[in-house]
């Protein structure tokens, strides 16, 4: 009679994600998964036959940490360096979510539109003092500069400098109330 795999899908995803966070996404095969686990592949391929179901259940708990990882963040200011922050010091977990494909063919448009963005931009509309669609300007114009710093520092184009990140966006919001208010 055979054994019944004793490794839990759990247990699986938890190690699949630790995996891609110190290894990259293309670390995360049935291979490299057993190795972590120190098993054999086949318990892995009994719970997810093509890893299709295993990778979105990891990027899903790479969303849920980096959104968590935001939260501890305080104001507007605050989560944008959080955001370049996690891509200096968790890359592979940016790159899974930022630069794998998940996005392709969504418009800045429908970013900044998605029910994610709403608190974002209520929270900018608020923080300076300003109506929706300037909130959604201010937003788009940190957003590009947010994502761009931390898409060069985790591509290994820049390195992490703190100070100059808060400047820039510093400045940037600085910027925008001032056009606002002339």
């Amino acid at each position: 009679m055979s054994r019944r795999p004793s490794t839990t899908k759990e247990t699986m995803v938890a190690a699949a994600f630790e995996l891609v966070r110190r290894s990259g996404f293309d670390a995360l095969t049935a291979r490299g998964l057993a190795a972590e686990l120190g098993c054999s592949t086949q318990p892995i391929m009994y719970r997810f036959p093509d890893l299709a179901e295993l990778k979105e259940l990891v990027y899903q708990k790479a969303d849920e940490y980096h959104t968590a990882y935001l939260s501890a963040a305080e104001g507007l200011l605050g989560i944008g360096l959080r955001y370049v922050q996690f891509a200096a010091e968790e890359t592979n977990l940016f790159r899974l979510l930022f630069q794998s494909g998940h996005f392709d063919g969504t418009s800045l448009s429908e970013l900044l539109t998605a029910p994610e963005a709403g608190e974002l931009i209520r929270a900018t509309s608020f923080e300076l003092g300003l109506s929706k669609e300037d909130a959604l300007f201010a937003f788009e114009a940190l957003f590009v500069a947010v994502h761009g710093y931390a898409s060069l520092i985790a591509n290994n184009t820049m390195g992490y400098d703190p100070d100059t990140v808060k400047k820039t966006l510093t400045a940037i919001a600085e910027g925008l109330l001032r056009e606002k208010s002339e």
